[in-house]
């Protein structure tokens, strides 16, 4: 294993320009480098593991307890979030009166595992309570009146409100009118004027000291019903020592890779032990999921976020928004294969659909970005598009032109439901919000990465250019130099088994904890097809005769795809991260192709 001692500004392998137009640098400065012999030397660690660590700016004295994270020792008290406990005091009551209950959530995979998750709890206690998703085009994110009204009307005495609500003020007030306190339980970024509630538990509201704002809403139900038990417990009731609240891990794992927050502190445990619940299968609509998605070998954060979450989103994009959150909920597994079936078509028709609006919008994105510099936010706009696929609209753009992108779908009354996806240096949640409390949108909301909005026609130029004058000085300075960060350097021979046994030690990873990417100089490409949606198959072969497999995602059709297919035979550097293949039963190491390069 090698890496670069040098300046981080020396191109990597001499790579100034990639085949994606990438500088390659090592991750380890000088500085890096020596923390990471250092972590090595003192906890006999391998280096491969201690140069992770240290790319990833763990510290000397943490590394050790970073590779085991667990709920006990990164859990804080749940009373530091504001308002947990008069919301577990709320919960409890629901409990001990026999109350109906309403959950009301999103439409996303986040909001799918924390109604599932509450609901789960809410029935090991007796409660009966109904799960209410909103229609993503007929009535749009979070609680409406009119549902709320209709959920009082079928007897709920209380309503919990998931993933959403902390912006609802006229829909809390007319729960608050018709004499039903509503539990909001959320993590969306948060206005300094709250809606009325019995309690609103976010750990993003400016009023929140308990450091927690990166955990998804799953997460933050997951604390409040630690509360809850903790209460109840207290109160004695016995079906509070019952109930296995790690055993839903599995559910909160889903949410927190879903929705990708930060995978760190709590975060990480969450993940980690939540792998392990869901490698148990006891949940049956996951395990249907895994079947129906082909899942090869013990579940992992890709299988999550790549396979399991999207089939799950297409309930809420394209069809009943309610069937993912009905499938984590289920225990009989004939009902659970037979919604897993549904959501398999649904994504099928969502993958349609996506490809021939991707292509529209790719289009008009080129167009932008072909005069100058292009814009500092990429938007794109069609009457006609879907609105629930816009969302995955963004973030291919996002991808392909590494700066943030919004895709808005009109409607045939000038109406634009649109959806951005961000890149990390710039919060296009708090844009978002400052264009509506500016009067340029209807609505709009989110977090840092990803952001939601409506929009007239008629103000979309000068949407355009509020993001150009909010946005392009950050923009500019994230896009000046396209680098790719590399951990070190492997051989087709030395990508091995035990090599990425080694660095999941230091997973799992994603948003704010990147997964390693690694070098692999001078090889031959030995094969090289297209499979699938536009995917790269490749052989790699090296001087010693040693040969990786790998594949690159969505890019057949992209300048290094083209380079790489005529290249066959041909040396290039490559870079990508390794993992464990599941194929038919036999695991074998791959890589996934992020990078190219041709050998000077």
């Amino acid at each position: 294993m090698a890496g670069s001692s040098s300046a981080s500004d020396r191109a990597f392998l001499g790579v100034e320009e990639s085949l994606t137009g990438q500088k390659w640098i090592a991750r380890l400065d000088m500085t890096g480098e020596n923390k990471a012999i250092t972590i090595a030397q003192t906890t006999g660690l391998p280096e491969v593991i201690a140069r992770v660590l240290a790319g990833r700016d763990v510290a000397m004295g943490d590394a050790v307890a970073f590779l085991d994270p667990t709920i006990k020792s990164l859990m804080p008290d749940p009373s530091r979030l504001t308002d947990c406990d008069t919301a577990a005091d709320r919960i409890a009551r629901a409990i001990a009166r026999g109350e109906r209950v309403a959950i009301f959530g999103d439409y996303d995979v986040d909001g799918a595992t924390s109604s599932a998750l509450m609901q789960r709890f809410l029935r090991h206690f007796g409660l009966v309570s109904e799960i209410y998703i909103p229609d993503r085009i007929f009535e749009g994110y979070g609680p409406n009146p009119t549902a709320i009204g209709e959920l009082i009307d079928r007897g709920a005495g209380l309503i919990i409100t998931v993933d959403c609500g902390s912006t609802s003020h006229e829909s809390l007030e007319e729960a608050a009118r018709r004499g039903v306190d509503v539990v909001v339980i959320d993590h969306h970024q948060v206005a300094s004027e709250l809606p009325l509630a019995c309690a609103l538990v976010n750990p993003n509201r400016e009023d929140d000291l308990s450091g927690l704002g990166h955990l998804c809403a799953c997460g933050v139900v997951f604390m409040v019903l630690a509360g809850t038990l903790r209460l109840l417990r207290r109160k004695g009731d016995t079906r509070a020592g019952t109930f296995d609240l790690l055993g839903c891990l599995d559910l909160v794992a889903l949410g927190t890779v879903c929705d990708v927050v930060p995978l760190k502190g709590l975060n990480r445990a969450f993940v980690v032990k939540g792998l392990l619940a869901a490698r148990a299968m006891n949940n049956v609509g996951l395990a249907a999921l895994c079947q129906r998605a082909g899942v090869n070998g013990p579940i992992s954060p890709y299988h999550l976020g790549y396979l399991i979450g999207p089939r799950i989103n297409a309930g809420g994009r394209i069809g009943d928004a309610a069937l993912g959150s009905r499938l984590l909920t289920l225990d009989d597994p004939a009902e659970a294969e037979a919604i897993a079936e549904r959501l398999e078509l649904l994504n099928k028709e969502r993958q349609a659909i996506e490809a021939a609006m991707l292509e529209e919008a790719d289009a008009e994105a080129a167009a932008e970005m072909a005069s100058g510099d292009g814009p500092a936010i990429i938007v794109t706009e069609r009457k006609g598009w879907h609105p629930g696929v816009v969302g995955l609209l963004a973030s291919r753009l996002k991808e392909r032109y590494r700066r943030p992108a919004f895709a808005i779908a009109f409607d045939g009354n000038g109406k634009g439901t649109g959806s951005g996806r961000s890149v990390p240096g710039l919060d296009i949640g708090r844009l978002v919000r400052k264009a509506v409390e500016t009067g340029l949108l209807l609505k709009g909301g989110g977090h840092a990465m990803a952001a939601g909005l409506t929009v007239e026609a008629g103000r979309l130029g000068a949407l355009r250019a509020f993001f150009e004058e909010n946005a392009a000085a950050t923009v500019a300075g994230l896009t000046a130099s396209h680098r790719l960060k590399l951990d070190g350097a492997i051989s087709a021979s030395g990508a091995t088994l035990e090599l990425v046994d080694m660095i999941e030690r230091a997973g799992p990873y994603g948003a704010g904890h990147p997964q390693p990417v690694f070098a692999v100089p001078a090889h031959t490409l030995s094969d090289v097809r297209v499979v699938g949606q536009n995917h790269l198959k490749v052989t790699l072969s090296g001087a010693d005769g040693g040969r990786l497999n790998g594949i690159a995602f969505r890019a057949a059709d992209t300048e290094m795809g083209a380079a790489l297919l005529d290249g066959r035979g041909m040396q290039f550097h490559f870079a990508g991260s390794i993992s464990a293949d599941h194929w038919q039963g036999v695991r074998r190491v791959q890589i996934r192709l992020i990078d190219a390069a041709r050998v000077r």
